[in-house]
This record gives C-alpha cells, sequence and structure tokens, in this order.
C-alpha cells in the first residue's frame, strides 16, 4: 500500500521515525511529507533513509511531476502524525501552503490524523471546531492520549504511541472511510486482559491473555465516539488506550468490585478479559516451600475455589434493575425509559473431541445471556499474545459474523460493527 505519512513540526515527530520502521516492516511504500519547521526536529535524510524514499517540504521540488498531484492523487492512506494545532487549522481550512497541506487536499483515500499539542492547545475553541470541521468532512481524527507532555506538566495532547498510530491507522485503511461516530455519547465499560490469582508473596495463577484484543476494542470504541472505561488486568506492558480512562486490577475477584461499580452506568459492557475461573483457596502471606518439612505449607497440592463470573453478573443486575424499573415506586407496571444495557461477552475456546470451538461458544451464549458472544479459536499459538485474531461474533437472534484472520484492531471494528447491526435489527 502507498502510504503518505505527513510530519509536522512538534517534539513528538521523533516517534514518527518509528511509524515509517513499523510501516516498513509490513512492506508498505512510504512517503513521508515533513514541514517545514519539522525539520528543526529530525533531518530530511533521516526520513529518507527510514522510507527509502525521496523527501521534500515544497511545491517547487520535483515540479516536471507535479509532486503536490502526484503524491496525494496515488496515496492509498493519508497520515498525519503528530499533528500541531497549525496544521490541524490549515487542514480545516483548505489551505495549500506547502507540500504536505497541497497532497492532503489532492487526497481521495483514507485520511487519520493525529494531534500532538499542550492540552490548553487542544482543549481550545478554535482547534476542537477545526477537529469538528475534519471530522464532518470524513477525516478520521484521532483523541490524543493523556500523560506526560513537553515540560512537566501533563494532561490529554499527548502524541499516541507509533503502534497505536499504526494501528488505527491501517484500520481506517481497511475501512476504506473514516471510523463512523456511531458511539458518539456512548459510555462504553470494557474489561480486558488475564487476572493473577496469588498464592503467596512470589507466585500466581494466571493465563497467556496479553489484553491487547480488549484494548483495541477501546481504542476503537474511542475512535468511534465513546466515552470508554477499561478495567484492565494484565496488561503492563501495554500502552493506555487513546481515548480511555483505564482502572489497574489483580485478580477476579478485583475485576468483580470495579465491574459491579460502573456497569449500572454503561450503555455498552464488552467483557473480553480472560478471567480466571478459578483461585487458590488461601493466599499464603509467606512464600510457599517445594515441600512441608520445614513447618511451611507445600506446593504439591493446591486446592482451589471458583471465581465470581462478571458476565454473567453483569446480565443478572441488569435483569434485576430492569424488574425494579417496570415495578415502578408505586409497583405499577410503568415501562421502562431508558435503553437497556447492550452486553456483549468473549469466549475463548479449543475446541474438545465432542465440539467444536464455535459449538462451545452457541452454549455459553444460551448459558450467559448477554446479547452478543464474540467467540476466539486458541488453540496453542493462536491468539494469546499475537497482533492478529480471528472469530465468529454470535447474537441472542440467532444470527452469526465471521470474521476472518485479521488484526486484533479489525476485529475490534467488526465486533462494534455487529454491535450496531445488532442494534439496528431490535430496534
Amino acid at each position: 500500500m502507498k502510504i503518505v505519512l505527513g510530519v509536522s513540526g512538534g517534539i513528538a515527530a521523533f516517534k514518527s521515525c518509528h511509524v515509517v520502521r513499523l510501516l516498513k516492516e509490513q512492506d508498505h511504500d512510504v512517503h513521508v511529507i515533513p514541514t517545514a519547521t519539522s525539520l528543526q526536529f529530525i533531518g530530511r535524510a533521516t526520513w529518507e533513509a527510514l522510507s527509502g524514499n525521496s523527501v521534500s517540504t515544497s511545491v517547487f521540488d520535483g515540479v516536471p511531476e507535479v509532486r503536490h498531484v502526484s503524491i496525494g492523487h496515488t496515496a492509498e492512506l493519508f497520515i498525519v502524525a503528530p499533528a500541531t494545532a497549525d496544521v490541524i487549522a490549515r487542514l480545516a481550512h483548505g489551505r495549500a501552503d506547502d507540500l504536505l497541506t497541497a497532497s492532503a487536499l489532492m487526497a481521495r483515500c483514507p485520511v487519520a490524523v493525529f494531534p500532538a499539542m499542550h492540552t490548553e492547545m487542544w482543549t481550545h475553541p478554535a482547534t476542537q471546531a477545526n477537529v469538528a470541521t475534519l471530522r464532518q468532512r470524513g477525516v478520521t481524527v484521532v483523541d490524543p492520549a493523556h500523560g506526560r507532555l513537553t515540560g512537566p506538566d501533563s494532561g490529554p495532547g499527548r502524541f499516541a504511541e507509533p503502534e497505536q498510530v499504526v494501528n488505527l491507522a491501517l484500520s481506517v485503511a481497511r475501512r476504506q472511510t473514516q471510523f463512523p461516530r456511531d458511539l458518539e455519547g456512548r459510555r462504553v465499560l470494557i474489561t480486558a486482559g488475564g487476572t493473577h490469582e496469588n498464592l503467596d508473596p512470589v507466585r500466581f495463577v494466571g493465563n497467556r491473555s496479553s489484553g491487547k484484543q480488549g484494548f483495541a476494542l477501546a481504542e476503537v470504541a474511542a475512535a468511534r465516539g465513546a466515552e470508554v472505561t477499561v478495567i484492565a488486568g494484565a496488561t503492563h506492558e501495554l500502552p493506555t488506550p487513546l481515548g480511555s480512562e483505564v482502572v489497574r486490577v489483580e485478580s477476579a475477584r478485583d475485576m468483580y468490585r470495579e465491574v459491579e461499580k460502573r456497569d449500572e452506568d454503561a450503555d455498552i459492557v464488552v467483557c473480553a478479559a480472560a478471567v480466571a475461573d478459578y483461585r487458590p483457596a488461601e493466599e499464603k502471606g509467606w512464600k510457599m516451600k517445594k515441600s512441608a518439612d520445614r513447618e511451611s505449607t507445600s506446593l504439591t497440592t493446591l486446592s482451589m475455589v471458583e471465581n465470581p463470573d462478571i458476565l454473567k453478573s453483569v446480565v443478572a443486575r441488569r435483569q434485576e434493575r430492569a424488574t425494579q424499573d417496570h415495578a415502578g415506586p408505586d409497583k405499577s407496571s410503568t415501562p421502562n425509559s431508558t435503553t437497556p444495557t447492550i452486553i456483549v461477552g468473549f469466549a475463548a475456546e479449543t475446541g474438545d473431541p465432542h465440539h467444536t470451538p464455535l459449538e462451545h461458544a452457541q452454549l455459553k451464549l444460551k448459558d450467559k445471556g448477554c446479547e452478543l458472544l464474540v467467540c476466539n479459536d486458541v488453540g496453542q499459538g493462536k491468539v494469546f499474545g499475537r497482533n492478529t485474531n480471528r472469530g465468529w461474533v454470535l447474537s441472542r437472534d440467532g444470527e452469526v459474523t465471521d470474521i476472518p484472520s485479521t488484526s486484533k484492531f479489525g476485529l475490534a471494528d467488526s465486533v462494534w460493527d455487529a454491535v450496531a447491526n445488532y442494534e439496528d435489527r431490535v430496534r
């Protein structure tokens, strides 16, 4: 794929070097168009060495080929990362006073913009109006991260991590259009990652889940306009998902409690975490030994008890609230005026001699009582820790959607499409 990467003049430009490297590793043809001021941070030679293509900032370079026309016209994906307040303003107002903005006006491919600036600049009404204008024109503008900025201050405006830029931008390219803003105003609660059930201060029982799929769901939901909260288990090696509030937990019971606090206020709950089904019956306050000959508990026998079922509990609490709402304060049969929470479960299955992964998922959907269930075939080395995924989305009304092998961001986008389609069918 021919990808144009526009780089504007901010300190975050150094991260875009890694964006180029990641795109090249996936065999994309990358053409970097820096602004003149961005060359104060990263030199032309660096961009040419990383991309393997010549680099210019001016419409007067390469005049015979009319570069400002040819580059934008032949691009299959146009990324601006980082995008300063100045470049966003110039894009919104149709300026064409350098090669980057002129090429952007020529582009008829998907365009993804990743802002980076200080909080006051990002939240200024002028910037927000420019962002709204770009979105109305079909440009995907991904809200920046919240975190440490150039100086000692922190807040919204931090540039996304390179992997996040690449994953979201390529998801836009797969759609061949911007992310729809169909989750605007919706509150989404997502669980992600595995849980650790402590044996003692040193050891725990856990699983191989990385949390990548749950975080991808969060980032795509935020890009589609949702207000996202993630209850995250073992996800410490991943960057905080863009546009999301993250609550860190360790055990299944911790996750259960945090979900219980928040699910009533959510419009959509997605239980994507790989929650441990069981935990040690007793957590020791000291390190357990190999044998019990030193007056310590032995590791040779482990007694386990069942963890709470988070997905089932969310469904049960929703049913309880619906019953109370219908009864009303005077116990009359007043219809519920609010839209019920949509609940999405995940099933990590391997199949066995008696059932395929899909058959296991169909049984689980009936047992859990949620609207949608995403099933992954997680046989050895297939999903956990990898950047790709595949599976099926099963709905309570009997529809099964096959999701071929794709990136975890591609699967996340398909899941949110399935949520939208289900709501359309039952509305």
